[in-house]
């Protein structure tokens, strides 16, 4: 083949032949055949033919989408009529609530019986702008022979509608990832005549109160809501890197931080359950020396919290801890320091890590610190502990990649840790 030929062929391959080359072709079609031309080589044209098996094709591409669309009615059908409740039988009898599932707006709940059916009813008003509001409200038909006893894990999970719950007297068990996720929650009631659960102004805790089980998320809006506040105070947005920004200025008052962003653990509690503080709005956070564990995610990505400190005497009228009875950081009764346990306290500037601890989980202070460029670290970038270094690793069971890291230019810095250090006074 010469060279002229082979590159006609490559031409050809390559659909970039010049004009002449189909023009060649073109002028060599009769007139009566420019639609059904076959060239040497290639199958003739089906031009105003019926194509071999069309019918059964086009029978195939009808049957298909038939299939397709009725699959799609099928689930809008079943999401719209899923059962808003599932319900199991729970360990040692009674009903578990497994799975709750907002029906729309519904925003109480009362966990004491299975609900069997939800009623809605849709009213439209007009505001005070002329704009027109659509209200709905639910009727529950429950079944009184189905005491519920149990919540499951993960039964109100991510929910952004439930404000408030009360749990009935007949709930013996709770999982502590019961309420994980749900961020309109406002306030958890327990019925008094429960015998294992009660709530401390809308906070859950076991009976005795040794236990705090869950804060709930939206909590800063039932507290706004109780002290008189129109709205949520936040101050500008360039108030931390600016220090001639006021942070109690008439828009955020110090008066609103204690009443609404800072939450005082009761002295009877010994252990922060898993997740008891996930998400929340706090700002500082008083344990009681005498507390003993945060469990896993105990204060679990608390964006803005600031201060975790200790109380070790009486409160005052106005329900916080007296300056001199406060200690900075952890209570010295603390011995276990769950996995996450402080996962993203990016705003917290000092940890102290007390001489009785004995175990601290996995990542339990990942994604507390950040380098936010030209040398400035924030967060908790550097830990202090009590122990020495080779005390603290003798008694101390740490988990994989315990202490976080932070960007360092290309590469990851491990937070440091101080050993042997003392605790500082409280400022």
């Amino acid at each position: 083949m010469s060279k002229k030929e082979h590159a006609e062929k490559k031409n050809r391959k390559n659909n970039l032949v010049d004009q002449s080359f189909y023009d060649g072709y073109k002028d060599a079609i009769p007139e009566d055949q420019i639609w059904d031309f076959q060239v040497e080589g290639l199958q003739k044209p089906w031009i105003r033919k019926p194509m071999p098996n069309a019918r059964a094709k086009k029978i195939a591409v009808v049957f298909i989408l038939v299939i397709a669309i009725s699959i799609s009615i099928f689930f809008s059908f079943w999401i719209l009529h899923t059962d808003p409740f599932k319900y199991g039988e729970a360990e040692g009898g009674g009903t578990e609530l497994i799975r709750f599932s907002n029906p729309g707006e519904l925003l109480e709940l009362a966990l004491d019986y299975a609900v069997t059916d939800v009623l809605t009813e849709a009213t439209v008003t007009t505001n005070e702008k002329g704009e027109s509001e659509r209200h709905t409200s639910y009727s529950l038909t429950k079944d009184e022979t189905q005491p519920i006893t149990a919540l499951h894990e993960y039964a109100f999970n991510c929910d952004e509608r439930i404000q408030r719950i009360t749990v009935g007297k007949t709930v013996t068990s709770i999982d502590n990832k019961a309420f994980y996720s749900c961020y309109a929650l406002r306030e958890i009631r327990v019925d008094p005549e429960n015998p294992n659960y009660c709530d401390v102004d809308g906070v859950l805790f076991n009976k005795d109160r040794t236990e705090l089980i869950c804060y709930p998320i939206d909590h800063d809006a039932y507290l706004r809501e109780k002290y008189g506040y129109e709205g949520q105070y936040w101050p500008s947005d360039n108030w931390k890197n600016d220090e001639a920004v006021d942070k109690y200025n008439e828009y955020y008052t110090r008066e609103y931080e204690d009443q609404v962003n800072t939450y005082v653990v009761p002295e009877t509690v010994k252990v922060i359950g898993p997740l008891a503080f996930n998400y929340s709005e706090l700002f500082r956070l008083y344990l009681p020396e005498g507390l003993e564990r945060l469990e896993t995610m105990a204060i679990f990505r608390n964006w803005h919290i600031e201060r975790v400190d200790t109380y070790t005497g009486a409160l005052g009228a106005d329900g916080l801890p007296a300056p001199e009875h406060i200690k900075v950081s952890l209570p010295d009764s603390l011995t276990y320091i769950g996995s996450d346990c402080f996962n993203s306290a990016i705003e917290m500037d000092y940890m102290y890590i007390p001489a009785n601890v004995t175990f601290i989980g996995h990542h339990a202070f990942w994604g507390a610190a950040r380098n936010e460029g030209k040398g400035k670290l924030i967060g908790l970038y550097e830990l202090h502990a009590a122990l020495d270094e080779a005390a603290f690793k003798a008694q101390v069971d740490a988990g994989d990649q315990w202490t976080g890291e932070y960007d360092n230019g290309l590469f990851p810095k491990r937070v440091a840790v101080v050993y042997g250090e003392e605790r500082p006074a409280a400022h």
